[in-house]
């Protein structure tokens, strides 16, 4: 059996990875990870690793997918072959020729061909184990000769600039004959001939040098044109070993969901935008363009995620949220169902609590979930299910003091939660009670089947999935959570008959624990207050809310004249107060930078340190932290991060060095003293009131792309509009599927979002003409 943990890398640099799923040939992972990718890229691949405890851990096989096939799988459930790995086949990256073919004439009168092959530079080579000493080699190949070149070595850096020229001889004068001419088997033999350029990593090891990427051209090509110049991507290496069976490696199952947006510059959504944001002011709520683009959306959480996050950014959500819920309230017969369907009104409001609830769910659950998964205590209270030697009775202890734990943190949260929440459910509150004036209950039920049915209880089952564990739990502890998950649901669920919900026997002898006054109180308790209009001010909960943390490599801030300035690798937190660093998880901080005292966060270009995803938290007195981060993608987590909590600092600085300062001079301007102003604009400044770091315009973009792909069903809506209002008879059958309360109004919205979604198709066509003519 194997030990098998599979990663993600863009190209070859790794960017997640899965946990290790023990002793199993068809592992199950079930695991989902998100990112912006936020560089070029050629593959996204995937690894599959076999754990190797004393040695380095051993690669099964791969799958890569080309960046231009990404749409092909979007979003679909497939299977792909894991492929072999080997060197020669792991290549990335591109190099910059020029090649010249030039007639020569001897001092005899006879004319030979010379090629002068120049390598400029390249860029995105692999680094290999760390580290990357390229040098390339230049070959002229033919039939009959093989002649071969080669660069001096650049150390550290995967964007070697070699700017080296080398000469050949292509054809040489035939002795017997004094022709000008070539002699025909001449000619033929420079059709056969390629120039081949290969990239090495020079190794320090014992093994030789490591291959990087090849590149083949045949001289064919050259003879019609004096000079040639041009970028290639670097090739694997052809080895000829064709007899591997393709089929023995096993599969991997994906789901890619891969989206790519052309944002333009804001004032080209304002039309679409503000159609947007006045949907909650529209009269009926169903003619907005808000609520139109739920109801033409396949699934509804496609429409919620864009919607929600421009509505956020505006400080909008929460006008928009209650005049939807209120609509839906209405429709509402039974005060049992309230909310309970996928709606527009629940995926939105799952979508704020998502993004707003995020560090509520950290503060409140995280210590005890990260404790369940550690402890590995017990928990199964199913007799059928339970393992030998285990006691139903400790079992069921272990539980019930698990969940009363868990219950006793949400119900006295409700200081912390989020503002944007509690007006949310202020308004549904109202909304239900107004709505079913003799349902005493319906007031609780409103909100607790958000914040325990949809919030608390999904988190507690997947915790992944909110953030609060780096991976899927195991199958036991997923297990203990999901018997937590039931009970928890139930409790804040506040239902009449208690023990009847369940279809478990075990479950409802289990729930007669919590069969007390004092837990429906409780619950009822939290949702008044979060469910209470005039709150706190939010700023009193002065607790230190953990924002990111995780090792990274660092350089010595040198406080010491003659101290040494070398990397080190500590474990980084972040909070709302301060950015500090330990040796490991745990210890007592080595350096604490106060929130008001980071003046700016930017990327350091690598020719500082040779080294990559690096960055500078710039200090007062300009002093500067240097950090490495592991990959592309947490450097970008990092920086936006850092960024978003110091961004009402008020010595915020607007100009920065981009490298740093080595040797006397700072290497960006060449400046010498260390307390120069900066050279280059600070980037990043977003307005001071927004707490979540969302672009208005690129949620818009997408809104428009859900739009322009949903365009015949925009069109059948507008058709049943229009035969609604001529025809109030028996309704057409295929338009039934739209909520339609005022067609007139509606018809107004459409028309206008038609002609929105039409002026920006054209600048994309536009743009897109623009762009291809000027790609050569």
């Amino acid at each position: 059996m194997r030990d098998c943990y599979c990663t993600v890398n863009l190209d070859q640099e790794e960017v997640f990875r899965t946990k290790i799923v023990e002793k199993s040939l068809c592992p199950f992972y079930g695991e989902d990870f998100y990112c912006e990718i936020p560089r070029t890229f050629r593959h996204l691949s995937f690894y599959i690793f076999d754990r190797d405890v004393f040695r380095r851990d051993s690669i099964i096989g791969k799958v890569a997918i080309q960046k231009e096939d990404l749409q092909k799988y979007h979003n679909r459930d497939t299977w792909f072959q894991l492929q072999h790995v080997d060197a020669d086949s792991e290549v990335q990256g591109k190099v910059h020729l020029e090649l010249r073919l030039s007639e020569v004439i001897t001092d005899t009168g006879v004319v030979c061909h010379k090629l002068a092959t120049r390598v400029l530079e390249c860029q995105g080579l692999p680094i290999v184990n760390g580290q990357c000493d390229p040098y390339a080699t230049v070959t002229l190949a033919g039939p009959s000769r093989s002649e071969a070149k080669k660069t001096k070595v650049k150390k550290k850096t995967n964007n070697p600039h070699f700017d080296e020229v080398f000469y050949f001889e292509v054809t040489r004068p035939s002795s017997c004959n004094k022709k000008s001419h070539f002699d025909i088997e001449d000619v033929d033999e420079v059709d056969k001939m390629e120039i081949r350029v290969d990239l090495w990593n020079a190794s320090n090891l014992k093994f030789g040098d490591e291959f990087l990427g090849e590149l083949r051209l045949p001289l064919k090509f050259l003879r019609q044109s004096s000079s040639y110049e041009a970028w290639y991507f670097l090739q694997p290496r052809d080895n000829g070993n064709k007899s591997l069976k393709p089929d023995d490696l096993g599969s991997l199952r994906l789901n890619v969901v891969y989206t790519e947006d052309h944002v333009f510059s804001s004032d080209y959504y304002s039309p679409l935008r503000d159609l947007l944001l006045k949907s909650a002011d529209v009269e009926p709520v169903s003619a907005s363009a808000a609520h139109i683009l739920g109801e033409v959306c396949r699934e509804k959480q496609e429409a919620a995620i864009p919607l929600v996050r421009l509505f956020l950014h505006y400080g909008k959500i929460v006008p928009f949220i209650s005049a939807i819920a209120n609509a839906e309230v209405k429709r509402t017969q039974d005060p049992n169902t309230i909310f309970r369907g996928n709606s527009l009104t629940s995926k939105c409001i799952d979508e704020t609590m998502k993004l707003a609830g995020m560090h509520y769910l950290q503060v409140t659950l995280k210590p005890i979930i990260d404790e369940i998964c550690q402890v590995h205590k017990p928990c199964e209270i199913d007799p059928v299910k339970l393992k030998d030697g285990e006691n139903l009775e400790n079992n069921r202890e272990n539980l019930r003091q698990y969940v009363d734990r868990i219950f006793t943190v949400i119900t006295k949260s409700g200081v912390s939660c989020p503002t944007v929440m509690c007006d949310i459910f202020f308004s549904l509150r109202e909304s239900a009670a107004k709505r079913f004036q003799g349902d005493l209950d319906v007031r609780y039920t409103a909100v607790s089947s958000f914040i325990f049915l949809r919030f608390f209880a999904p988190a507690i089952l997947s915790p992944n999935l909110f953030q609060l564990t780096p991976h899927h739990p195991d199958p036991q502890t997923s297990r203990t959570l999901t018997l937590i998950s039931k009970t928890i649901q139930t409790l804040g669920s506040l239902s009449k008959s208690k023990s009847a919900n369940f279809k478990e026997s075990y479950m409802a002898t289990f729930y007669d624990y919590f069969n007390e006054q004092k837990y429906a109180d409780a619950v009822k308790n939290f949702l008044d207050l979060i469910s209470s209009s005039g709150r706190r001010d939010h700023k009193s909960i002065e607790q230190p809310i953990l924002l990111k943390e995780g090792f990274m490599i660092k350089r010595a801030q040198g406080r010491k004249r003659f101290g040494m300035k070398n990397f080190k690798k500590r474990w980084f937190r972040l909070t709302n107060h301060e950015f500090t660093y330990q040796k490991s998880k745990g210890d007592h901080p080595l350096c604490s930078i106060p929130i008001e005292n980071i003046l700016a966060v930017e990327r350091l270009e690598e020719e500082s340190f040779k080294m990559k995803n690096m960055f500078q938290v710039i200090q007062p007195e300009r002093r500067v932290l240097y950090i490495q981060a592991n990959n592309c993608v947490e450097a970008k987590d990092w920086i936006d991060i850092l960024t978003k909590v110091s961004q009402c600092n008020k010595k915020r600085l607007t100009v920065y060095h981009p490298s740093a300062y080595l040797n006397g001079h700072w290497l960006c301007c060449k400046a010498t003293a260390d307390n120069t102003p900066g050279c280059t604009p600070c980037t990043g400044g977003l307005p001071a009131n927004i707490q979540l770091d969302i672009d208005g315009d690129r949620e818009t973009e997408r809104i428009y792309s859900l739009f322009n792909l949903y365009m015949p069903k925009l069109e059948k809506m507008q058709e049943a509009c229009g035969s609604k209002s001529v025809y109030d008879g028996p309704e057409e059958e295929e338009y039934s599927t739209f909520i339609i309360d005022d067609p007139k109004e509606t018809y107004k919205t459409l028309k206008l979002i038609i002609e929105g979604v039409g002026t920006l198709e054209q600048e994309h066509a536009q743009y897109k003409r623009d762009k291809f003519k000027k790609t050569k």
